[in-house]
């Protein structure tokens, strides 16, 4: 059997602010959004240029206090060609972000910039 991956979810506490991040911080459109007013959530789904992979935003109306993301939970990932600007880019737009790391061994290849929610995006050097 062949699975193919289709999508991430999370949950997000301001819909609005979270969709800003992921456009402006790392490029993501809205593909398709499913509004459910009666049972008070809006599922959001966005994508990159590719769109072979796909980030759901879970937004539940009016959450009482933040997610907690948990100790299983690492981080989501994206690559882009220019490391450098990219972490210049996302601290120049006031976000989290750590600086340039490497496995042990390795050049620095990747940091990771984070989200409104608290979630870690890894931001990996595109390799050709």
């Amino acid at each position: 059997m062949n699975y193919k991956m289709l999508h991430t979810c999370i949950r997000v506490m301001d819909l609005e602010k979270s969709l800003k991040f992921y456009n402006e911080a790392l490029g993501l459109v809205e593909t398709r959004r499913k509004d459910f007013p009666e049972h008070e959530f809006t599922l959001v789904f966005l994508s990159d240029q590719s769109g072979q992979y796909e980030l759901e935003l879970t937004y539940n109306y009016n959450p009482d206090k933040p997610y907690e993301i948990g100790n299983g939970f690492s981080h989501i990932a994206v690559a882009v060609a220019d490391l450098e600007g990219s972490q210049k880019r996302h601290k120049e737009m006031g976000h989290k972000v750590t600086e340039l790391i490497g496995l042990p061994g390795e050049l620095p290849r990747y940091y990771f910039v984070t989200d409104p929610d608290g979630y870690d995006v890894e931001v990996i050097r595109a390799t050709k």
